[in-house]
């Protein structure tokens, strides 16, 4: 019986590994966050409607359109295919949506 060499023994564990994130990375199931991908989409403001004022708006729409899902207002771009994102306030917290009628006030 010989010894094991330990040097083997790490090698092969760095390079098990190695291998194991390439290959996770080739299919896809790895994702490496860039800085890009939390930029700042667009700036939006709320216009607050009073009744009997009016207020002006474009007629050409934004090149976002929202949905509601799960309760959270989701943004996609229609200009950057696959670009999506939920929309926040100044505060990082997500702006939730109740489906198509308006929101009550909470009591």
């Amino acid at each position: 019986m010989t010894a094991s060499n330990p040097v083997h023994l790490i090698l092969t564990a760095v390079g098990s590994v190695a291998a194991t994130v390439v290959a996770l990375g080739y299919y896809g199931y790895l994702h490496v966050a860039k800085p890009e991908d939390a930029l700042l989409l667009a700036e939006f403001t709320m216009l607050k409607t009073i009744p009997g004022e009016d207020y002006r708006l474009s007629l050409k729409p934004a090149s976002q359109v929202a949905q509601c899902i799960d309760g959270v207002l989701v943004l996609f771009d229609t200009e950057q295919k696959g670009l999506t994102g939920v929309l926040v306030d100044q505060r990082r917290q997500a702006v939730r949506c109740f489906g198509q009628e308006a929101p009550q006030a909470e009591r």
